[in-house]
């Protein structure tokens, strides 16, 4: 169950300077909340950030930053989540002659004093990518 779909924004660093501020379409969804009898999942929050063309920052270049405002302002236990970087599908080109496909992206973190750090990406994989998109539709 869809949980949240907003643009989220985050403060950077630097005090007046804001270095690293940014927003990004921020989705969370709560496995636990659709109703559904039968498994339990280990990782029941799913959360999904997309870039926004007005953002000066992309997601994945202040991923460890996001991550650990998200989870410290939405209350996530980040050893319950799944954390996923999506990115649409897309034309660019002379007449979009060229196409870059959908991705998705799983991003893990070593969680330090609850804060994201090393951040590593690997393809999310196809079973959950269909749970995902099934989610998704809609939205």
């Amino acid at each position: 169950m869809l949980i949240h779909d907003d643009i989220y924004s985050w403060e950077g660093w630097g005090r007046k300077l804001r270095l690293g501020s940014g927003s990004c379409r921020l989705r969370i969804y709560d496995l636990k909340k659709t109703g559904a009898k039968g498994l339990a999942h280990l990782r029941p929050i799913i959360i999904v950030v997309s870039d926004v063309p007005e953002s000066k920052m992309s997601v994945k270049g202040c991923s460890s930053h996001v991550a650990t405002c998200v989870t410290r302002e939405f209350n996530i236990d980040p050893h319950r989540m799944l954390w996923v970087e999506y990115y649409p599908a897309k034309t660019y080109g002379a007449e979009g002659k060229h196409f870059i496909p959908e991705k998705y992206d799983n991003v893990e973190f070593v969680w330090h004093d609850d804060k994201a750090i090393h951040p590593k990406w690997r393809p999310l994989n196809p079973q959950m990518q269909n749970v995902l998109k099934e989610l998704m539709k809609g939205t």
